[in-house]
């Protein structure tokens, strides 16, 4: 039994650490580091691999897009030079001769990688190279590698070759996505996407999804619905994961015996893989939201765990304008690590709480020290050795502390100008009851031009509205809305494509309440923060060289408690994993769900052809297509472990929503039940979308396509 919860990150965290110590294996204490809050930010020390005289063995990692990000979501510039790494370049970039030295590759087992190895042996850049591929790599691609490296006769210069299935990338501790661009959901349902990209884009995501089972170290059984891309997925993993299993001797499961669960930490049963089309719920990458890390990844454009904002030059003087930042939001930071799934008004609650902790451990040195301030205690040697060795000692944790707290008092600042600029809290406000608004209520928002600056909000409130209510939109009152948008400055192009579809996502979405009520006592604390923010932590935020203008930012945001909502994705996950719990509706629709599972020899689909994955609107309507339907049994098993996979697309609410769920309902949960099982769920997607990019990119050349 194992005491910490191994996440996915911890699994590719501990993969790429066994490659930067040149594929042997990494030691056991600094795989679990990297999602215990209680770092605070500190690097833990890494131990590489010793050469023959005891020294580390210092290398040059070498890295493709791909590779970059991978590594980048999860590891800092620190963390590499702890493994031995002293430099760090691009595949395409221009590198010169650093002899003595190996190099570690990590990239994609493309013709052009391959080209490049080959030309680096050739000119003798490294020494030994040990060739890391992010998944397997192909038989003639291999092929004409060897035959490459044979003809320069530098065969001698290749040290290792590994396949790592290391090709997704994790932004937090259980979200994964496979890096695919913002237009995913369009190809996979433009009549323009030939059925050959159509075939490589379903290869890319079996192979990603492959790549994450392998990671997390067990089969699963496999839920699809009937047609459309998932079911296209669902057969060709199915049949990866059983050709692996009956052809490899030694394959990538049979060391994993009695497996620890993620989730419990002892044997269990195998996970469910759920694979969903993006169609069966728009709303949420759409949608407002109110938790810090929505907030953060819609307002300050996320990627890859990087924000950039703007912050003044000077506080005092905001003439002299402003400069931008940017921050990393990682593993090591204790504050994201609890505060990112809360509502905002929360975070600033805890900011102030931090601040408070912070101040009083400063002074608490600075009094035992006799020093004023923490800045002077670097230079007072008056203080007695005993109290100055102690405060020495805590220095780099209260300076690492204090930098997170200002990094974080400075993302607040940047999040309250928008939520401002645009009155996303009238948004987000509106949107928790968005069935309860008339036509006429919203034409009134659509034409108010005080509702924010960005006709986006607008639009984007007015889909969610279309999508959701069950009156009927006449011809006519489309042309008001349609008109009123226009006015407001917003492109209604993507509206051509939503009209489509309207009838099929009213027909999947499941979005509803909890059946386990939230204790009163929750529900008045959740949202104090903003209550007393203005009064407390004004003058906290001004020592965080934020300046005077916070209050100012904070007044008029609306102090209100969301309504806790199961979104349908997470309806559906519910449905699978704990039957006896969920509704009938989402019963209903999970019913002729298709079930795989790659190490029985009798529940295995036939594979849909390359056209069928635009058919998804069959699919929703539950219309018949190959596959294997699951007997009463295997629709009422329960699972403690899933992984839900979107393609097209993913949102940082759904998981968020599923994590909220998971926690609620699981052993020890407010809402779970007696003796249940702890739940853990891993939610994936071909790429994390923010709205703009969404609307804008993908529903906007849908909406052409079909105009």
């Amino acid at each position: 039994m194992v005491s910490h919860q191994q996440s996915l990150r911890d699994r590719q965290v501990a993969s790429i650490e066994k490659i930067l110590n040149l594929n042997h294996p990494a030691p056991e204490t600094s795989a679990s580091h990297h999602d215990a809050p209680a770092t605070n930010g500190h690097t833990p020390k890494a131990t590489p691999i010793l050469n023959s005289d005891g020294d580390p063995i210092w290398k040059v990692l070498v890295f493709d897009d791909l590779g970059r990000d991978v590594i980048s979501s999860v590891l800092r510039v620190n963390d590499l030079r702890g493994w031995g790494v002293t430099i760090h370049l691009h595949m395409k970039s221009q590198r010169h001769q650093i002899p003595d030295v190996p190099v570690l590759y990590l990239v994609e087992p493309t013709a052009e990688n391959l080209q490049l190895i080959a030309s680096d042996l050739s000119r003798n850049l490294y020494s030994d190279a040990y060739i890391n591929f992010l998944y397997s790599i192909s038989r003639p691609l291999m092929e004409d590698f060897a035959a490459q490296v044979a003809n320069s006769g530098t065969s001698e210069g290749i040290a290792q070759v590994y396949d790592q299935y290391l090709n997704f990338v994790v932004g937090e501790p259980d979200l994964f996505s496979l890096a695919m661009g913002k237009e995913t959901y369009w190809a996979l349902n433009s009549a323009q996407t030939a059925d050959d990209v159509l075939d490589s884009m379903v290869d890319r995501i079996v192979t990603g999804l492959f790549s994450v089972v392998v990671t997390m170290g067990a089969i699963p059984i496999i839920k699809c619905p009937k047609a459309g891309a998932a079911e296209m997925i669902a057969a060709k993993l199915d049949r990866k994961l059983r050709d692996h299993i009956l052809n490899s001797k030694d394959n990538l499961f049979s060391n994993q015996g009695q497996r620890p669960s993620t989730a419990t930490g002892t044997s269990t049963s195998r996970p469910v893989l759920v694979i969903l089309d993006r169609s069966v719920d728009l709303i949420p990458m759409l949608s407002h939201s109110w938790t810090y890390q929505s907030l953060v990844h819609d307002v300050l454009k996320m990627h890859l765990n990087r924000i950039t904002i703007e912050t003044p030059i000077d506080d005092s003087n905001p003439t002299k304008g402003t400069t931008k930042k940017s921050y990393d939001l990682n593993s090591n930071d204790f504050f994201w690590s609890r505060n990112a799934g809360v509502p905002f008004p929360q975070v600033a609650e805890d900011i102030d709480t931090e601040l408070t902790k912070y101040k009083d451990d400063a002074n608490d040195i600075t009094k035992k020290t006799g020093a004023s301030s923490l800045e002077d205690l670097q230079n007072d040697t008056s203080a007695s050795a005993h109290h100055l060795k102690a405060a020495i000692t805590l220095l780099p944790e209260l300076r690492e502390r204090k930098a997170i707290l200002d990094m974080h008092m400075n993302i607040a600042t940047a999040l309250l100008k928008g939520i401002k600029d645009r009155q996303l809290d009238n948004y987000y406000q509106i949107e928790e009851n968005i069935t309860k608004q008339s036509k006429a209520q919203i034409l009134e928002l659509l034409d108010d031009e005080a509702k924010g600056k960005e006709p986006l909000d607008k639009l984007r409130l007015f889909i969610i509205w279309f999508l959701s209510t069950e009156q009927d939109v006449s011809r006519a009152d489309m042309e008001r809305f349609e008109e009123a948008l226009t006015k407001a400055g917003a492109d209604i192009t993507a509206l051509n494509y939503v009209k489509r579809v309207r009838e099929i996502t009213r027909m999947t979405m499941m979005t509803s309440a909890p059946t386990q009520p939230s204790p009163a006592s929750t529900s008045n604390e959740i949202f104090r923060g903003f209550s007393s923010i203005g009064n407390r932590l004004t003058d906290r935020l001004k020592d965080g060289a934020l300046g005077a203008n916070f209050e100012n930012l904070i007044s008029g945001v609306k102090n209100f408690l969301p309504v806790n909502k199961d979104l349908t994705v997470t309806k559906i996950t519910e449905s699978i994993m704990d039957p006896a719990s969920a509704s009938s509706s989402a019963i209903a629709k999970t019913e002729n769900y298709l079930y795989f599972d790659p190490r029985s020899a009798n529940v295995r689909g036939s594979m849909p052809a390359a056209s069928q994955v635009r058919n998804q609107q069959s699919g929703m309507q539950g219309g018949l297509a190959p596959g294997s339907s699951a007997s009463f049994g295997q629709r009422r098993q329960g699972f403690s472990e899933a992984i839900v996979f979107t393609v097209g697309g993913g949102s940082m609410d759904e998981y968020g929503n599923l994590q909220e769920w998971a926690k609620r309902t699981g052993g020890g949960g407010a809402g779970g039940a007696v003796g249940a099982p702890r739940r853990r769920v891993v939610y994936g997607s071909t790429d994390l979308v923010n709205a703009e990019d969404f609307v804008m990119g993908e529903l906007a050349r849908l909406g052409r396509e079909s105009g």
